[in-house]
């Protein structure tokens, strides 16, 4: 009896982001529709998750950049796709693509790729290396951003399918009070003062050092980014820095990786989106909205297609840390009814993991016809 095709999906570690979410949303389609779902990775913390799924994963090297690596890598996917009859090799990141490319072209199997991010080319050779996002057999874009980027910088069409909400997790009605009595305690908040939350990695263009400016025109307000440092210490070091250099070091929470995150987003009085570069997509703008938060989200990328401009959020100029904090005074001395409002009309709007997954499943079966 022949087993039902395997579709492997490459990306270079699983922890916590967007990308690594997507991979397990997937996967777990992957599986519901019949077929194998296979991951390699070098591993994470999602890991368990996705094998609770019923999914496999296999480790490898795979956050390597170094070109021996990638060559290395190239040589276990395809020992890979030829003992486990993988059909299609589905590339998430540019290193891992470059290996499962080279593993397709030896085995025969369909590549396709979702390309994540805008790709900086700063360096000599860059937009090669950018360019194996560009060259599946089906290339997903996460947003009409993307996809008019790919068009841009490599000449390729795209299938746009946007990141979607898991609504089992993200629904209000499901979350109840202890969970977010429990991060409420845990981030020592004081009774009555307003939570800002900034859902996001520590990172520079994620515009946390925007909403710690904006923070002493917040009265009384409370700001909590979480997220995790993925290893840079300096930068914390530098938000604290600011903070006490702001006189708001006492209303600053950084309470690192917050697993829990619809009950997050339901602690928080107003959800902050401050990048100051172009998001692909901005899967915490739509997360928010599922949970009828009011979001302020930065006016550049992907959340332009999300946040409908005093509909279903607020759009702000990236980096200007006064307009943010105007726009948050505003969201903060608005009526509750007018905030439920917004939220619910964002909560309409926002797109499903279901789809998400049907869209992908739709273009996996295209190849394998």
């Amino acid at each position: 009896m022949s087993l039902p095709p395997a579709i492997l999906q490459v990306l270079p570690a699983l922890d916590a982001g967007g990308v690594e979410r997507g991979t397990l949303e997937i996967a777990e389609a992957i599986q519901a529709a019949g077929y194998r779902a296979l991951v390699a990775s070098s591993g994470g913390r999602l890991v368990p998750a996705l094998e609770a799924l019923g999914a496999r994963h296999i480790t490898l090297p795979l956050a390597t950049k170094s070109p021996l690596g990638i060559w290395r890598n190239a040589a276990a996917l395809t020992r890979l796709v030829r003992e486990e009859g993988v059909a299609i090799l589905h590339a998430r990141s540019r290193a891992p693509a470059w290996s499962a490319w080279l593993a397709a072209r030896r085995t025969g199997a369909r590549f396709v790729t979702t390309y994540h991010g805008t790709y900086g080319e700063g360096f000599p050779g860059k937009r090669l290396y950018n360019s194996v996002m560009a060259r599946g057999d089906r290339v997903i874009a996460i947003s009409r951003h993307i996809a008019n980027h790919i068009q841009a910088k490599h000449g390729a069409a795209s299938r746009v399918i946007p990141r979607g909400v898991d609504l089992r997790a993200f629904d209000p009605a499901l979350v109840a009070p202890e969970r977010i009595g429990t991060l409420r305690a845990a981030w020592n908040l004081p009774q009555g003062a307003p939570v800002i939350l900034l859902p996001a990695r520590l990172t520079r263009w994620k515009g946390q050092t925007t909403l710690i400016e904006a923070l002493p025109e917040i009265p009384d307000a409370i700001a909590v980014l979480a997220g995790d440092a993925q290893g840079r210490e300096a930068y914390v070091q530098e938000l604290r820095a600011l903070a006490e250099a702001r006189g708001v070091a006492d209303r600053l929470r950084l309470p690192g990786h917050v697993a829990d995150m619809p009950a997050a987003l339901l602690a928080a009085d107003v959800v902050i989106h401050a990048s100051t570069q172009p998001e692909a997509f901005g899967r915490t703008v739509i997360e928010a909205q599922a949970m009828g938060r009011v979001i302020i989200a930065s006016d550049l990328g992907g959340p332009r297609e999300t946040v409908a401009d005093g509909v279903t959020g607020w759009l702000t100029p990236p980096g200007d840390a006064p307009a943010l904090a105007a726009r948050i005074r505003d969201v903060l001395a608005a009526p509750p009814a007018a905030r439920a409002a917004m939220g619910e009309a964002a909560r309409r709007q926002v797109p499903s993991m279901e789809a998400m997954q049907q869209a992908t499943l739709s273009l996996y079966r295209e190849l394998l016809a």
